[in-house]
């Protein structure tokens, strides 16, 4: 199916309005075919009668569905994994020094897709990180997408996911299932909470209070610049004062807004909410 310039453009708006992600006209035929997909399984036959069903489907649920389609999942553990390092040797303890005893540590994964970003973070925290044994520390894991995040629940991988992990982690971390598929270990299962979470839904974007650490990589790409801008505001309200929020290589706080303070690490550059 072919949308015309206005059907697009209509549905484009809508889909930026529920979820902040903006697609522009280079990523017409992307939006096509996935539309195609969903018109075909619900039966409509037409955009109009298809898109009238999203909009007023008391449920949600095909909104849902739609964006499952149409947002894009790739990861891999371990992935940039200088920001870890990070993490780890500089950012956590720095995050210490305004902690008191009994507090709790708060790191958010958002995107977390299909659980490769919190996971590697719970690894290298276990691995890395010896203060670990005396803090308590709580990984949360978001996604708008809930066929991807029950995905990260089950923790089921296959053989490109932990291509960059060292065999000695991969044998403590993983049960080999087969030559194509390894299965996270219970206990790390159980160190991350997952949730399903629209970030432009500030029911929702309001619980997320006190965190210390964000990672948010690959995912500011998709926006248009007033979303990018709403979700530093909501990045900044969720951070404590002294928190950090670690992006994508290619992505840049300082050319949204100047909310944060870039802090450049031996590892690299990470952005900080002022005291």
């Amino acid at each position: 199916m072919e949308l015309s310039k206005s059907e697009f453009e209509k549905f484009r708006d809508y889909f930026y309005r529920k979820t902040g992600i903006f697609f522009p006209d280079s990523k017409k035929n992307f939006v096509e075919k996935r539309i195609s997909n969903r018109i075909q399984e619900t039966g409509h036959d037409t955009f109009r009668s298809y898109f009238n069903f999203v909009r007023f489907e008391r449920t949600g649920k095909e909104l849902e569905k739609l964006t499952n389609a149409l947002t894009v999942n790739e990861t891999y553990f371990f992935r940039e994994r200088y920001q870890f390092e990070c993490l780890v040797e500089c950012v956590l303890n720095e995050i210490l020094e305004y902690k008191e005893e009994g507090d709790v540590i708060r790191i958010w994964s958002i995107p977390c897709s299909s659980g490769e970003e919190p996971y590697s973070i719970a690894i290298y925290l276990l691995e890395y990180w010896p203060p670990i044994e005396t803090w308590d520390v709580e990984i949360i894991g978001c996604d708008i997408d809930s066929t991807i995040l029950e995905k990260a629940k089950r923790g089921v991988y296959n053989k490109r996911s932990v291509k960059n992990i060292p065999k000695h982690l991969l044998l403590k971390y993983f049960k080999r299932l087969s030559d194509e598929k390894y299965e996270i270990i219970d206990d790390l299962k159980q160190a991350i909470d997952f949730r399903q979470l629209n970030l432009f839904d500030p029911r929702e974007n309001k619980k997320y209070r006190n965190i210390d650490v964000i990672f948010c990589r690959n995912m500011l790409i998709y926006f248009n610049d007033e979303s990018r801008l709403k979700a530093a505001q909501i990045f900044y309200d969720a951070l404590n004062p002294g928190g950090f929020i670690f992006l994508g290589h290619s992505e840049s706080m300082s050319r949204i807004c100047s909310l944060f303070k870039p802090r450049k690490f031996k590892q690299g550059i990470v952005y900080q909410k002022p005291f």
